[in-house]
């Protein structure tokens, strides 16, 4: 019985990493992260996700420099670009290259001028020391292998004071025209779960909001 337990134990505990895996199946190949692209890409994802409603909410300053974490084919870049204005500094990260080369290609297109593309890696965003205001993560932090590990190379970018956007889906709640097993297949934890990760690696909590009826925003200051 106490070797039932402890299988069920150590199974448990592997969850939440074999969910992050599962959602990641869809980024290994090259046919795969191609429909991504197309999805992260709809024009309907402005009405559905409303980006500028949830800048506002946030709160971003002019001037700023905001790293978008998982930044896929660069949707909130015109969007953070808005709220910064010239004199501010977006700074793209991926760890897929042909995500940042599409970004690279709307760069030249639209005169994106204070963008900056970063390859990252599955710890690491590799963004410079204490360089950002603000580190933005939407819809990316459920696809986080080792989120404790990575957290704490973000909190490292972040310049004193400064802060972390998480914005996620519910697990415990589903979108319409969502299979409901599908969310609890794909989305590793919830909110608070998710909370206790980045705390864990070092910043505060600050104040938490519902952005849509299925997502929330957690924010952090270092």
């Amino acid at each position: 019985m106490l070797r039932t337990l402890a299988v069920l134990f150590v199974s448990a505990a592997l969850l939440p990493a074999q969910l992050a895996e599962k959602a990641n199946e869809g980024y290994r190949t090259e046919e795969g992260r191609s429909r991504v692209a197309q999805n992260l890409d709809n024009p309907d994802r402005v009405q559905s996700q409303k980006p500028r409603e949830l800048i506002a909410s946030i709160g971003i300053d002019k001037g700023a420099a905001v790293a978008d974490i998982g930044t896929g084919v660069g949707f909130m870049i015109p969007f953070f670009l808005e709220a910064v204005g010239p004199d501010g500094k977006v700074l793209a990260e991926d760890i897929q290259q042909d995500f940042l080369d599409t970004v690279e290609e709307k760069k030249k297109e639209r005169g994106w001028e204070n963008v900056e593309t970063i390859l990252g890696g599955q710890t690491d965003p590799n963004l410079p020391e204490a360089s950002v205001d603000l580190a933005f993560i939407l819809d990316a932090y459920h696809h986080f292998e080792k989120p404790v590990e990575t957290m704490k190379a973000i909190r490292a970018a972040l310049k004193p004071g400064g802060r972390l956007a998480l914005v996620d889906f519910y697990r415990s709640r589903t979108r319409e025209g969502r299979d409901p097993e599908w969310t609890r297949n794909h989305i590793r934890a919830d909110r608070d779960e998710f909370r206790a990760e980045v705390e864990k690696a070092g910043l505060t909590f600050e104040r938490t909001f519902d952005h849509l009826p299925y997502q929330y925003a957690l924010i952090f200051k270092k």
